[in-house]
């Protein structure tokens, strides 16, 4: 395991997701790495999650939304996120109506993105993860947290913007693997499979977090009613099955583009452009 950074080196990390159960999928590993390093995780929804397939149990609109959100609370305990924040607009959905106001899908860009730039002036952060320009698979909930994650990014000032990702041939790959235990996406995904996620030469960092897939799992098994749709057998589920060898195959490294970072050198560390400017500064401090 990485050593917790020294003091000076501790950095707020902000990471902004659609709806409850995003963040472990992409980025759990990554948020309880930085925790138990010893760095300050906030997690940002822009949605509550109520429009998500869930079990007849789970109920519908509102009630769908505050059985989520508990959910999303203990899943960020598991990954040990110092901090919940909603947003506080509507699920979309994967197909949403253009007269839907309350639709995070049609939020004007400016509003949501000063909404979040207040969140990360408050919490001073170092860093913010958003998703790639596709949304990861094209959910338009997702396209809207890349878009309003890189405006709010701009107007807080955030000197680094990750944007989590898979590399596209990386992740037809695993969905080779997965077939053993069902197609991990399902037929309602929105970009064809060739389409989704992002070109291998544009990723910049490749996380191991496989010391932190005990963090992971249990954050993706605290997202229940993501289980449970009736007659689906969900994401959730299939990789919950994997055996532990297997799950850390799949999910054992988790991947970003920093925007404004040539591809070159792939970084291990989501901080690492941090370092290397404390390092710079330090160096020109000296006599």
């Amino acid at each position: 395991m990485t050593p917790a950074p020294a003091r000076d080196e501790t950095f707020t990390l902000v990471a902004f997701h659609a709806h409850p159960d995003d963040e472990s999928l992409l980025t759990g590993g990554t948020l309880a790495r930085a925790a138990a390093e010893g760095h300050r995780v906030v997690l940002v929804v822009a949605t509550c999650g109520e429009r998500g397939l869930a079990g007849v149990q789970d109920g519908v609109g509102a009630e769908l939304a505050g059985i989520r959100m508990r959910e999303l609370d203990a899943s960020a305990d598991a990954l040990g996120c110092a901090r919940v924040v909603p947003l506080g607009y509507g699920d979309s959905g994967l197909h949403p109506s253009p007269d839907d106001a309350e639709a995070f899908a049609n939020a004007d860009v400016e509003t949501a993105a000063k909404a979040l730039a207040d969140i990360l002036r408050d919490a001073a952060a170092d860093v913010l993860l958003v998703y790639d320009r596709h949304g990861g698979y094209g959910h338009p909930d997702h396209v809207q947290v890349h878009r309003v994650g890189t405006r709010a990014a701009a107007l807080a000032g955030t000197p680094v913007v990750l944007e989590a990702t898979v590399p596209s041939r990386l992740f037809r790959t695993a969905l080779g693997v997965l077939r053993l235990v069902g197609h991990a996406l399902g037929s309602s995904t929105p970009l064809p499979t060739h389409e989704v996620f992002a070109d291998p030469g544009t990723v910049t960092h490749r996380v191991r977090v496989t010391g932190f897939l005990a963090a992971k799992r249990a954050a993706l098994a605290a997202h229940a009613s993501q289980t449970r749709a009736d007659g689906q057998t969900r994401v959730l589920t299939r990789l919950l099955r994997l055996p532990p060898p297997l799950f850390a195959l799949v999910l054992g490294h988790e991947w970003y583009i920093e925007q404004g970072r040539a591809a070159g050198h792939t970084q291990t560390d989501v901080f690492a452009t941090l370092r290397d400017a404390a390092r710079t500064q330090t160096s020109a401090n000296r006599p």
